[in-house]
Formats: C-alpha cells, sequence, structure tokens
C-alpha cells in the first residue's frame, strides 16, 4: 500500500480510501465488518462515511452506516489504526428524516451533526470532518450549469468555519474537509479561515473518473494544488458504469439497478454508455478488466490524494485493491485520453 499525507494537516493516509456508503442497504453489518477487516489487513488505513448513509437514503436507514463501523470499531479496538472521516448533510428538503429537515451548515445543526455521528461511531473524535455539499446554491450532483434564479438562503462560510473551530477546540473533531465544492467555494474557504483565524480545510471529496474529468481543469486542480488542498475522488467507477458489468448485462445487480428511478441520470446517458463501451474495449484489448483500468488510471493521476472505493463483495473489493499496482503505459494513457477528448465528461 503507497500513503499520502492530506494537505497540511499531518494526516497520513492511505491512496486507497475505503468508502461505506452500501453498509446497511448492500451490505449487512457482517459484511461491513468483513470488508472492513480485510481492507485493514490490505493496508487501508483510511475510511470514509456519512451520516446520511446508506444510500439510496431514506428514513428507516439513515444512520445504519456510522453503526455498522461504530461496533467494528469497538469489536476490533482498532481506532487508533484508522482515520476516519465523516460528513454532515447539507440543506435538502427531500430529507426530513435529517434533524426533522433541519440540515443547513450553521452551529446548532453542525454540532448536532457532530455529537451523534460520534455516538453511532462509538468514538470521542473524528479524524476528518466533511460538508457533504455546500449551504448555498452551487451545482452538484449531475447538474453542471450555475443557475442564479435558484439562489437560496446559506449559512456564511465564516460561520461554518467558526463552529468547525469551536468543535477541534474540544477535541471532538482533528481536521474539515469539504466536498461537491466548486472553485470559489474554495478559495472561499481558504479567505474566510486566513481572515478569521479559522480552520482550513484540508481536503476536497469530488467526482472524478473517466467519465467526469471536470476536476483536473485549472479552476479546481490549481486552486488546490496551490492551496495544499488534497483531493478525495469519489465514484471512480461511476456508480459501477466502469466496470462494464450494466454493458455487459443491463440488468447487472449494483446500485443502477436496485434503485433504477432513485439517481441522478447522469451516468445512464447514451454518451456514458458509449464512453464506457470504449473504454471497456480498450481495457480488454490491453488485457485487463475494465474497473481494472479505470481504478488504475484513477490511482496514478498525480493530483489525486486517495481513491474511494465501495464495494458490495469481497471479491469485488480484492480486484479494486489490486488495481493499485496496474501500471498504464504513455501509450494506454494518450488512447484513453482520445476517448476523452472524443466524449468530454458525460458523467458530470
Amino acid at each position: 500500500m503507497e500513503y499520502t499525507t492530506l494537505g497540511a494537516s499531518g494526516l497520513k493516509v492511505s491512496k486507497i480510501c475505503l468508502g461505506s456508503m452500501t453498509f446497511g442497504e448492500q451490505n449487512t453489518e457482517a459484511d461491513a465488518h468483513s470488508q472492513l477487516d480485510y481492507a485493514l489487513e490490505r493496508g487501508i488505513n483510511f475510511i470514509d462515511t456519512a451520516e446520511m448513509y446508506p444510500v439510496m437514503p431514506r428514513a428507516e436507514t439513515q444512520g445504519s452506516t456510522e453503526r455498522y463501523i461504530g461496533s467494528w470499531l469497538k469489536k476490533s479496538g482498532k481506532r487508533a489504526d484508522v482515520v476516519l472521516a465523516t460528513k454532515v448533510a447539507g440543506p435538502n428538503p427531500n430529507m426530513h428524516w435529517v434533524r426533522k429537515g433541519q440540515n443547513n451548515l450553521d452551529a446548532a445543526n453542525i454540532r448536532s451533526a457532530v455529537d451523534t455521528s460520534l455516538q453511532r461511531l462509538q468514538t470521542d473524535y473524528i479524524d476528518l470532518y466533511q460538508l457533504h455539499w455546500p449551504s448555498r446554491n452551487v451545482p452538484i450532483f449531475g447538474a453542471s450549469v450555475f443557475d442564479p434564479s435558484k439562489e437560496r438562503e446559506c449559512v456564511a462560510i465564516e460561520d461554518t468555519l467558526a463552529v468547525l473551530g469551536q468543535l477541534q477546540r474540544e477535541g471532538k473533531i482533528r481536521h474539515i474537509g469539504v466536498s461537491n465544492e466548486s472553485c470559489w467555494g474554495v478559495n472561499e474557504f481558504i479567505k474566510q479561515a486566513e481572515m478569521k483565524g479559522l480552520p482550513r480545510i484540508a481536503t476536497i471529496q469530488n467526482l472524478y473518473n473517466l467519465t467526469a474529468r471536470h476536476y483536473e481543469t485549472s479552476l479546481l486542480n490549481e486552486t488546490c494544488y496551490r492551496e495544499q488542498v488534497s483531493l478525495l475522488a469519489y465514484s471512480p467507477l461511476a456508480f459501477g458504469q466502469l466496470t462494464a458489468k450494466y454493458l455487459d448485462n443491463p440488468k447487472a445487480h449494483g446500485r443502477l439497478t436496485i434503485f433504477p428511478a432513485s439517481w441522478s441520470p447522469r451516468y445512464l446517458r447514451p454518451s456514458v454508455l458509449s464512453a464506457v463501451a470504449q473504454y471497456a474495449a480498450l481495457a480488454r484489448a490491453n488485457g485487463m478488466t475494465p474497473a481494472q483500468m479505470a481504478l488504475a488510471w484513477c490511482y496514478t493521476r498525480w493530483f489525486v490524494a486517495s481513491t474511494i472505493i465501495g464495494a458490495t463483495t469481497l471479491a469485488q473489493l480484492k480486484e479494486d485493491i489490486d488495481a493499485l499496482g496496474t501500471v498504464l503505459s504513455p501509450e494506454l494513457v494518450a488512447r484513453i485520453d482520445a476517448i476523452h477528448a472524443s466524449l468530454p465528461d458525460p458523467g458530470q
């Protein structure tokens, strides 16, 4: 396993992070514990979760993912061996079961979210606490165009940072990060932190995969590089599309068939399916599985600090981790870039 340091935080994490959004929905508690045990055996020390998990989000299961991780931490005694990251949900009128719909990024909600996450995780501190999505209007989850007509009341970034600073001083959280954030947002978080003496973000957890490469443009990539904000890449397999399992069998078991009407349509666009077919053919022509090539590509991008992987079986988890050692030739990378040039960011 390879390791890296997140931003200027001092947190040393594995280049692969174990994602957990299936724990409590597609995975049982026993499954979750088996995955966590196996990940640690393979050198993964970084676990990512969120208060709203598992997905699909619903009142009956919300918080189960953190509870499963918490029961594993208690049983294994491995708390000191892992870097634990979780996230506070931002405003979403459709998730009324999270604090009765009071889920903006203000002091009362963040403090409540931290305390309940600590209880479920059975720990007294969180290594990396992230804002799952912004309080303000910003295009996320399949939207790509900023729309001023969708402006809404939001919590000022300096106010959010202020409560995070208080929680740091209390020892409940160690470091902070953002997720689904824009270039403007990253700059504003840094500006407010420097102006007001507030905590500085160490990470950004954003979408990044072969069908969604918007992050690597100068707007975000250069900003994060120069400001020491490390990228945690999520959905490296594009909800399973880049494994080509749906290409081979449109009814294959997975998130896109279990919850067909619930996901953003971005991974069902014809352009995504066309790109997946080309990437899969390229991988197989070079002696790799489609998943192996997609993950190896993500693992070797210079600006990806850690890639968040998720699996529903140990066999999938093993394949995902094994891809870390795969070397992509310059010629193969050039072929990947050619496909991207012909179908730029269909899954963004």
